[in-house]
């Protein structure tokens, strides 16, 4: 029953004592003060009124109050132990003064004490025994007698964590292990999961001591069980974890130690050394800066400098040598800054000289380090000093000095100053400076033997005895192979002494004893790349097959530079001998492990360390052309040539990097340097003077290229050498314009025993540039006769058949050649299905796809759709071929038509914006994204909609200026070519979104630069009689205008657009006659050009022209004549549907309801037509329907409206609802 519900439960004194004691542990303490002064009031002078408000006082730190509210109760109930026991609990807890007064707390708290002992009060009020123990071990230092009352207390009240956590501590403190353990055992056996943490706690940081790691996990985890927030405890287990060497779960840990309590820095430290311990170098760096931020703490400055000081290592083992230059100035920083902390220790006098030496290994010059003043003895020493590697290795000798003198017997620290001596005398030997080396080889020696004396058990001490031995100024071999040898026995795993003990024998020449050396460094360690380059060395000195193989097998264990060194002159000397490429082994040792790039890359980084190796530098140089890196190879071959002219080398090594410097600067473009390091060499062999004659014939010197090439063909010994270089003597003869002195040239190479396709395909281009057939068609014929000898020049063969064919005006055969040549069976890419199929079937050579696709749009645009498929083929099969045939589909899809309201994912601008993407320095690229932009604005125009990519003419137009440029150099006429395109683009683009402003001025400004432009000038006409045609004066242009016109597009002679235009011009003023005219110049320029595209449209404009009149009902017989010359003509070259609709309307204009009318008019509708001829079917339709329409042939009608409707053609429909309502 709830106390409020007891009968007078408000009168009653103890319950509202209870009740008032219950707000007390709720904390409530207004209610608590409350319940007091209800009790005082209806009982005054009540002692647990009194006490009740005592406490209150308490709990609000109103000590007075609640003093005198105790001492008021005391002196109503003197024999109160649990008063006096609040008493003196509030005096000690009221500070210091009245701790230390006797008076006070001791007074009261013994005065239960005397109780206790006469057995007149609570026998079970344990703790006042516990502030009883406090007070004697914080005030009187009394810990016998503290212990003494902890114990008690412990003892009255087991629940008594406080006591009970003082009593094991005391006892630990005083050596009493056993009572201690006694306690805590007793403890920990009572207790429950998650209770009696304090136990737990002290038993597992015992166990920790002693070095019981499992045991301590787990008390420490029992611990935690019953406070998971103790930071402390997480930090013990963190502890217990790193002893076990639990790595993994001390990071866990410590990790939420950090997160319980984020400013621990211990935590944070040691989350640092276990990342170090694991060799998570750089993630541990990131943690000891973290505490380094809080405060210079000396294990972490320490340890920080250890992380960089690996890092520079793993740096250097990857050949970063500008990494590991960086890293190691860091290290020095750091552990400077803890020695300024503590100087005391050799530990980090000695890491110091760890991190000055560890720079021996980088090249002298790569070595540039910033170092404070204040350590290298520089003035001023607050500021930073840089130190070459000299400098840094005479500090890191200082540093050793400063270790040894605070720990002089120390066997590692002698060790290092002796190696180090041994590096500054290496440096020294490298660098040819005239200075005794010999003083510092003897220190070294020295030293190390001070090692081995101090500790003679230790193999690295041995080993290292052994390397200073055998330095080169010392050369005590017996005193090498001792020390190797002693190695080896304390330590028989000793790889490394192992290996350089066989080092030692292959130097004296005992391969067999350094064989069996190398063999069993080997059987320990196989992944030690030291002993495999001693095996290679080894076949390499006896001839063996196996040594390139071996050499091999050191590169990918590892970047050594005797390894990489061995390999890449090996690669070298293999591609040297031209004799052995059919060969089984070269197939191995070079195709197939792909050994040039590999040899390539480890040279890269060789040569990146040792920057006076001019051998290493003509290799590289070597690799680096065979891999068509022609920067990279002239930068090797550069550096060669300046290493050989300013070092004692002989003339062959000079002679030998100049030619192949003068090669990679003809790769590179650039001609005359070329010429010049050419002209360095002795020209007599072949290589040399061919090389020579063709940087003078880039560089313009035609005569003496002509007299470089005479003098290689007296040199040549083989047929074959002859042929190729009288084929470039024609090729010289003909740009110097003599004609018939190439020909007899090329004559002569094909009449030799050994001719060579290149003179043949050179003839055959001859002939078509000068358009003799006979002479290219001669020449293509014996060139098909060596098909089993033409290898790469397929491509060129292919290419000339299908400018023959165009040359001679069969332009259907083109496209045919060119898939004659890709399928082999001369099928025809009629459709994307069986363009699909043909690639799935033979996906054949890429270069003939590109050319396949290039070739589709220009003499077959109705076949377009497969010429993209062409194209993708192309792109898919070869990463080189791939960028241009990309751009090669887009512009097929832009003859197909394909535009993003016809398909969101495949349409030209797609496709065309990946060709950009991949290759953004493509001129052409730029300038057909433009006619993409240009054909989606059209599509809209033509659909009603907004054309969304207006205004971007002039932005790709500035992109296509830009980027011809490169181009210029290359092909000027096609970067002409270009430039005039786009420019005419960007004024059709902006004529097309009524900008006619802006388009005048374009041209103008245009002009402006450079007047002597018939192009320009033409479009600027071209502007300004479109503005004329759409104003009000437009309907009757005078005579002068269009003589002017007249005049602009015949300044224009290559251009057949041009004249159409003026065909139109003519037309809009109903100048037929005018227009019939401009049309036939057209069609005879078209023809002159070879222009396949420009004669089909010609023609087609023609027979439209004529075929107006008629439909009119006004033409003449030299109207219709005319149309049907016209298609006739188109029909012959190729099927065209434009022409056979003009053959039917000129019938039904001629005789609308006859036979021959229906006929024609049927073959296009009913006939399969591909996406470019539906505009021509729907309008046979059209006249079909008024053609039975007019018969009144239902049967018919019907027909040829379910072929409508099958056809999606809804004017059709429309039309034939009107006509039948």
């Amino acid at each position: 029953m709830p106390i409020f519900q007891m009968p007078d439960a408000s009168n009653d004194p103890a319950l509202l004592a209870l009740k008032g004691r219950a707000h007390l542990q709720k904390r409530q303490l207004t209610e608590a003060y409350q319940v007091s002064s209800e009790l005082l009031n209806s009982h005054p002078g009540s002692v647990d009124g009194l006490t009740l408000r005592g406490l209150a006082h308490t709990y609000k730190d109103e000590h007075q109050q609640a003093e005198q509210s105790f001492i008021e109760a005391l002196s109503q109930r003197p024999d109160s132990g649990e008063l006096y026991f609040l008493l003196g609990k509030l005096y000690w807890s009221m500070g210091e003064e009245t701790r230390i007064d006797r008076t006070k707390a001791h007074t009261h708290l013994l005065k239960v004490e005397s109780y206790l002992q006469a057995a007149k009060l609570d026998p079970h009020l344990g703790s006042v025994f516990r502030y009883l123990g406090h007070y004697y071990r914080e005030v009187t230092k009394d810990l016998g007698r503290a212990r003494g009352c902890y114990k008690r207390a412990f003892e009255l009240d087991s629940s008594d964590g406080e006591a009970g956590a003082a009593t094991v501590d005391l006892s630990m403190e005083q050596g009493d292990m056993d009572s201690a353990l006694a306690v805590l055992q007793s403890v920990t056996e009572r207790a429950t999961p998650g209770s009696a943490k304090w136990a737990w706690m002290r038993r597992g940081l015992y166990h920790l001591k002693v070095g019981q790691h499992p045991q301590a996990i787990a008390d420490l985890q029992a611990a935690l069980r019953a406070d998971p927030q103790d930071w402390v405890c997480w930090e013990c287990l963190g502890e217990a974890y790193l002893n076990r060497h639990s790595f993994t779960a001390a990071l866990k840990a410590f990790a939420k130690a950090t997160q319980l309590q984020p400013s621990s820095i211990y935590s944070l430290y040691q989350t640092a050394a276990i990342k170090q311990i694991l060799g998570r170098f750089k993630e541990a760096a990131g943690e000891y800066l973290h505490v380094i931020e809080r405060e210079e703490y000396v294990p972490a400055l320490k340890g920080l400098g250890e992380c960089l000081l690996a890092m520079a290592k793993s740096a250097m083992e990857d050949y970063l040598d500008g990494k590991a230059v960086d890293l190691i100035q860091e290290a020095i920083k750091y552990f400077f800054r803890a020695v300024l902390k503590r100087s005391d220790l050799s530990c980090l006098w000695k890491l110091l000289g760890d991190a000055c030496t560890t720079c021996s290994t980088l090249s002298p010059n790569r070595v540039s380090a910033l170092v404070p003043g204040a350590l290298c003895g520089a003035e001023p020493a607050d500021q930073d000093h840089k130190l070459d590697q000299t400098q840094l290795l005479t500090l890191g000798e200082r540093c050793y000095g400063r270790a040894l003198k605070l720990m002089a017997e120390a066997p590692s620290i002698w060790c290092d100053l002796g190696l180090n001596y041994y590096h500054q005398s290496r440096l020294i030997l490298s660098q040819s400076i005239e200075q005794n080396v010999q003083g510092l080889l003897e220190k070294a020696l020295q030293c190390v033997k001070k090692a081995v004396m101090l500790d003679s058990g230790n193999h690295t001490y041995w080993n290292a005895l052994g390397v200073v031995a055998m330095a080169k100024g010392i050369e005590n071999f017996a005193l090498a192979q001792h020390s190797f040898i002693k190695s080896v026995k304390v330590e028989s795993n000793n790889v490394v002494a192992w290996t350089n003990l066989g080092t030692l024998y292959l130097k004296k020449g005992n391969i067999e004893l350094a064989h069996e050396a190398f063999k069993i460094a080997q059987s320990l360690e196989p992944l030690y790349v030291n002993c495999w380059i001693g095996q290679a060395l080894i076949a390499e000195t006896v001839g063996s097959y196996d040594t390139m193989d071996l050499f091999r097998h050191t590169t990918e264990l590892s970047t050594h530079t005797e390894g990489v060194k061995g390999y890449a002159y090996w690669v070298c000397l293999t591609l040297l001998d031209k004799s052995n490429r059919d060969s089984e082994l070269y197939r191995y040792n070079i195709v197939q492990m792909n050994a040039v790039s590999a040899a390539q890359v480890a040279l890269s980084k060789y040569t990146e360390r040792i920057q006076t190796d001019t051998d290493a530098f003509v290799m590289l140089g070597f690799l680096n052309e065979h891999l068509q890196l022609k920067k990279q190879a002239t930068e090797a071959y550069k550096r060669a040539v300046e290493l050989l002219k300013n070092g004692p080398r002989g003339a062959q090594e000079l002679s030998f990097a100049l030619r192949g410097f003068a090669r990679a600067l003809c790769d590179t473009g650039r001609w005359e340097e070329a010429v010049q390091y050419y002209s360095s060499t002795p020209l007599e062999e072949l290589p040399d003077l061919a090389g020579m004659a063709l940087a003078c014939f880039r560089a313009g010197r035609l005569q003496e290229s002509v007299n470089a090439y005479e003098k290689a063909l007296a040199v040549a010994s083989t047929e074959k050498e002859k042929a190729y270089i009288l084929t470039a003597l024609a090729l010289l003869q003909h740009r110097q314009g003599n004609m018939d002195t190439a020909k007899t040239l090329l004559f002569k190479c094909s009449l030799l025993k050994e001719p060579v396709p290149e003179s043949l395909l050179c003839l055959c281009a001859l002939g078509l540039v000068h358009g003799d057939v006979t002479l290219a068609s001669a020449a293509l014929l014996e060139l098909l006769k060596l098909e089993g000898t033409l290898g790469g020049a397929v491509e060129e063969c292919c290419l000339l058949t299908c400018t023959l064919l165009a040359l001679q005006g069969n332009y259907t055969s083109v496209q045919r050649e060119a898939s004659r040549a890709v399928f082999r069976d001369g099928d025809l890419v009629s459709d994307l299905i069986l363009a699909k199929r043909l690639k799935s079937w033979n996906p054949g050579n890429p270069s003939l796809w590109a050319l396949l696709s290039r070739l589709v749009p220009q003499y077959s645009p109705s076949k377009a759709d497969g010429g993209a498929v062409a194209g993708n083929v192309a792109c898919h099969a070869s990463m080189t071929l791939g960028k241009r045939a990309l751009l090669y589909s887009g512009v097929n899809q832009l003859a197909s038509g394909r535009h993003m309201k016809d398909d969101r994912r495949r349409n030209a601008l797609k496709t065309i914006q990946r060709a950009v993407l991949l290759c953004p320095d493509d001129p052409a690229g730029w300038a057909t994204l433009m006619a993409a932009c240009h054909t989606e604005n059209t599509a809209c125009a033509l659909s009603g909609s907004t054309p969304c990519r207006e205004g971007l003419e002039k932005v790709l137009m500035s992109k296509v200026s830009e980027k011809v440029k490169g181009l210029q150099r290359e092909d000027g006429l096609l970067a002409q070519a270009l430039e005039s395109w786009t420019l005419q683009q960007t004024v059709t683009g902006l004529k097309q979104s009524g900008q006619y402003d802006e388009a005048e001025t374009l041209c103008s400004q245009v002009l402006n630069v450079s007047s002597e432009q018939p192009a320009v000038l033409l479009l600027l006409r071209q502007v300004q009689c479109e503005r004329l045609l759409l104003s009000d004066a437009g309907k009757c242009v005078s005579t002068a205008v269009l003589d002017q016109l007249s005049s602009a597009v015949m300044a224009n002679p290559t251009s057949v657009s041009a004249w159409h235009w003026l065909a139109g011009v003519y037309c809009s003023q109903g100048l037929l006659a005018q227009a019939s005219v401009a049309l036939r110049q057209s069609l005879q320029l078209a023809s002159q050009l070879g222009h396949h595209s420009g004669k089909i449209g010609s023609l087609l404009r023609l027979a439209l022209l004529a075929l107006a009149p008629c439909m009119a009902g006004v033409g003449g017989s030299e109207w219709k004549d005319l149309v049907r010359d016209a298609c006739t003509e188109v029909l012959k070259l190729g099927p065209s549907p434009p022409a056979l609709l003009f053959q039917a309307l000129l019938q039904y204009s001629i005789k609308m309801g006859a036979r021959e009318t229906r006929r024609l008019l049927e073959k296009i509708v009913y006939s399969p037509c591909s996406e470019d001829a539906k505009t021509v079917a729907s309008v046979a339709r059209w006249y079909l329907l008024r053609h039975l329409h007019a018969k009144d042939d239902l049967q018919l009608i019907d027909t040829l409206m379910m072929e409508a409707e099958a056809a999606g053609d809804s004017r059709l429909l429309e039309f034939h609802k009107r006509l039948y309502p």
